[in-house]
C-alpha cells in the first residue's frame, strides 16, 4: 500500500524494455479510467519529447487495488455529429493468404454486407473549444442532457495520444434509425484481356424525423487502376483505393445509389 503518493503519468511514446505483461503494461491499463472530482485536478507540461501530467490530490493506493483517475472534464465542447455507412463486411479469415489474382477472381468476395450506419464525433481540441491540453491515450465518454436535466450516457472509445490544436475523431456506436443496404448486382471479368467491371446498388433508409447525410464509403479492393463509371451520384476520391459518396436522404425516405468500378490490370 502507497499512503498518500503523489502520482504522474508520462504520456507518448517512451521507448523502454519490459517483459510481456510486466509492470508497464499493468500501468498502462489502469491509467485512462475515471473518477476524481474538483476542478483541475491535473496539470500538464511538456517534457523532454513526451508531456507529464501531474495529480495534484494525494492519492492512497492500496495493495492489490486499481484506482480511477479523471484527467479531464469538459462541457460546451462544440462537435461535430455525422454519419458513415461502411457497407462491405469481409471476413478476414476467410481470405487470408489470398493474392490480388484470387481476389479478382472471386465473384462472391466483397458481396456480403453490412446494415450498420456508424455514428461518428469529430471536435478540435483546442482552448477556444473548452479544451487545449494535450490528451493522453486513454478513454473518452460523451453525454447529452436530456429535457429533464438529466445527464445521458451516448457513447465511448479510445483515443490515441492528442497534441492540442489537432482534429479528434471517434465511433460512439450505430444509429438505430438509420439502416443501409448494399448488394453487387452485376460482375463481368475478361482474364485475357486484363478487365473487369463491377456494379453495386447501395440502399439507403432514413427513419428519423429529420433530414441527414449520410457518407457511403466504398473500398475498390479489386485493384489499383480502377475508374468509376455510371453513377448516380457524385463522389470524392479518398485515397488510392477509397471514394465516398455524400447522400441527402429525407424522413422516412429510401435513397438508392448505384455505380460501376471498371478495372485493368
Amino acid at each position: 500500500t502507497f499512503e498518500n503518493a503523489k502520482i504522474k503519468l508520462m504520456a507518448g511514446e517512451v521507448s523502454k524494455i519490459q517483459p510481456v505483461g510486466g509492470a508497464y503494461d499493468a500501468m498502462k491499463s489502469a491509467r485512462s479510467m475515471a473518477a476524481v472530482g474538483g476542478s483541475r485536478p491535473v496539470t500538464e507540461k511538456a517534457f523532454d519529447e513526451y508531456h507529464l501530467y501531474e495529480l495534484h490530490r494525494p492519492t492512497t493506493l492500496h495493495d492489490r487495488q486499481t484506482k480511477q483517475v479523471e484527467f479531464l472534464r469538459a462541457a460546451g465542447v462544440k462537435s461535430q455529429q455525422f454519419y458513415i455507412y461502411d457497407g462491405v463486411k469481409i471476413d478476414a479469415q476467410r481470405y487470408r493468404g489470398w493474392n490480388m489474382d484470387s481476389i479478382r477472381q472471386n465473384r462472391e468476395y466483397g458481396t456480403q454486407s453490412n446494415p450498420k450506419v456508424w455514428v461518428m464525433r469529430e471536435f478540435e481540441n483546442s482552448e477556444k473549444n473548452r479544451l487545449g491540453m494535450p490528451l493522453p491515450a486513454g478513454r473518452l465518454r460523451f453525454y447529452r442532457r436530456d429535457d429533464d436535466g438529466q445527464l445521458e450516457f451516448t457513447g465511448e472509445n479510445n483515443i490515441t495520444h492528442t497534441p492540442q490544436g489537432e482534429t479528434v475523431r471517434v465511433y460512439t456506436g450505430t444509429s438505430f434509425d438509420l439502416v443501409g443496404e448494399r448488394k453487387r448486382t452485376e460482375f463481368w471479368i475478361d482474364t485475357s484481356r486484363r478487365r473487369l467491371d463491377e456494379t453495386f446498388e447501395i440502399k439507403l433508409r432514413n427513419r428519423k424525423k429529420e433530414p441527414v447525410e449520410i457518407r457511403v464509403v466504398e473500398h475498390l479492393y479489386r485493384g489499383t487502376n480502377w475508374t468509376i463509371r455510371e453513377e448516380t451520384d457524385e463522389y470524392k476520391k479518398i485515397d488510392s483505393q477509397t471514394i465516398e459518396f455524400r447522400i441527402e436522404v429525407a424522413p422516412d425516405e429510401e435513397k438508392v445509389l448505384t455505380y460501376t468500378a471498371h478495372y485493368s490490370w
